[in-house]
């Protein structure tokens, strides 16, 4: 009785969802509009605040170091599972640390050249990285990112052989592929869609098991490549001894919005898909994924930037 009481009164103050990144990318964009629903929901104020920095792991730690009381949670993602294994000494462990509370969404990466260049399908790019090695260069936002995991896999599962140019973000590396300086990303769907649809990028695959609806026609790389599949994704986590009674009262609120068809119009509008799912399902999800990219990690002796 008390966890129900407890529940029912949960919030009755602002609620602040903490973002690793600064204003404007995929994860402010999706805190804000899952905020937005909750504020409506609870009828409390839902800040999201940004908190870049040493890869997500500074609004991480603020989370994991914060009451249990479901007033300070994080919008995690698949950059948290990477961190479990690409930075050896870690504050804190995020499965053991966080309490999983909703999957939000999952973003297509998609693998995308020049225009110019004279591969035009992924056997073709393999058969061509495999005739040319040290001609064809990946760049990503960074090493360690998902980007650069994504590239990482994607090598040891084909034995194509290229180069990784890291940048400082994705604007740079996208800016250098439309000039020929490198000559493949694995970027996420947002960040390339324009440039595709104008013609000056070339969508070989999209990186998600099922295609894109923003991208239709572009096959998945796993059409080529049996078993491949690298993407983006968030959701919300909350400090582990977080009340469930107070962890299920965000799960129903967030898998609600989810199901709004204004919200999903939305993150359509991103490329994005959404998860939604029992706090279990999250979970699992995470654990996955943090052993998948652990494999990557250690397989290619990837290091932090």
């Amino acid at each position: 009785m008390a966890g129900i009481t407890r529940a029912q009164a949960y919030p009755a103050r602002p609620v602040r969802i903490l973002v690793g990144f600064v204003a404007g990318g995929n994860f402010d964009i999706v805190a804000r509009l899952i905020g937005q629903w909750l504020s409506e929901q609870f009828h409390q104020p839902v800040i999201v605040e940004n908190r870049p920095g040493a890869s997500t792991n500074l609004a991480t730690e603020a989370v994991v170091r914060a009451p249990a009381d479901g007033y300070t949670l994080l919008l995690g993602g698949a950059v948290n599972a990477v961190n479990a294994t690409l930075f050896e000494n870690l504050g804190f462990n995020f499965i053991r640390d966080l309490a999983p509370v909703a999957g939000v969404v999952r973003f297509p990466n998609v693998m995308t050249v020049n225009a110019s260049f004279p591969a035009r399908t992924v056997p073709e790019f393999i058969a061509y990285a495999k005739a040319n090695p040290g001609k064809v260069a990946q760049g990503s936002s960074g090493n360690g990112t998902t980007q650069h995991l994504a590239g990482a896999l994607f090598k040891t599962m084909t034995g194509a052989d290229f180069l990784h140019v890291p940048y400082k973000g994705a604007p740079q590396a996208i800016t250098d592929l439309l000039n020929g300086q490198v000559q493949v990303l694995f970027e996420p769907l947002p960040a390339s869609i324009q440039h595709i649809k104008s013609g000056k990028l070339r969508a070989l695959a999209v990186t998600t098991a099922a295609r894109s609806e923003a991208l239709p026609e572009v096959p998945t790389v796993a059409e080529f490549v049996a078993g491949y599949e690298a993407s983006g994704w968030n959701g919300v986590c909350a400090p582990r001894s977080t009340p469930v009674e107070i962890v299920g009262r965000l799960n129903s609120a967030i898998n609600a919005g989810l199901a709004d068809p204004k919200v999903k119009a939305r993150l359509a509008d991103l490329g994005a898909t959404t998860l939604g799912g029992s706090p279990a399902d999250f979970g699992k999800l995470i654990a996955e994924e943090t052993e998948k990219w652990g494999k990557v990690i250690r397989a290619g002796n990837i290091k932090p930037s």
